[in-house]
């Protein structure tokens, strides 16, 4: 029987796929471990079947969703909407596994930049960012309506798209 605990979890152990909608009820539990301003289960329904540049990945383990990420492709940049991992299985680098793929998928999909808000005092976050490549470009004032904390606005710049070798992982989009 495989264990249900993160111990020794590492992101060689996880499955990446597109996420869907039938992910929301999981997604959701991820939402409320994850944020003080959780999205709606509308919310990522419209995104899913509506926001045709939004494109989001969920991480997998042992049957379960413990993870999820997404973004908006608009022109040539991508921007970070939501990037979130079960509590239970934090620390294992497993958020950075998901930013990766996101930073791949992006410039799979012929993205030069990237962009995010984070809150300032999320000072984890902004350290993964900025080992990432992520820089601090500004902030946006009072950006979180739960308590007006200021967002810091970060950008990288994405790698130019590898040579196609034949397959196109993660680029099915929606």
């Amino acid at each position: 029987m495989v264990s249900t605990k993160a111990d020794g979890l590492g992101p060689e152990d996880v499955v990446l796929r597109s996420m869907t909608l039938e992910d929301i009820p999981s997604i959701m539990v991820i939402e409320h471990e994850s944020f003080t301003l959780p999205w709606s289960e509308d919310a990522f329904r419209n995104e899913l079947i509506h926001n045709h540049f939004a494109r989001y990945q969920v991480m997998e383990y042992d049957g379960g969703l413990i993870g999820y990420a997404g973004m908006w492709t608009i022109v040539d940049e991508a921007h970070v909407t939501n990037i979130a991992i079960r509590t239970a299985y934090r620390g294992h680098k497993l958020g950075e596994t998901l930013l990766c793929r996101m930073m791949d998928w992006a410039a799979e999909l012929g993205m030069n930049r990237m962009t995010l808000e984070v809150r300032v005092s999320n000072k984890v976050a902004q350290s993964l960012y900025g080992k990432m490549g992520f820089q601090a470009a500004g902030v946006r004032k009072r950006y979180y309506s739960d308590n007006h904390e200021d967002a810091l606005i970060m950008w990288c710049d994405l790698p130019e798209q590898r040579a196609k070798t034949g397959t196109e992982e993660g680029s099915e989009g929606h």
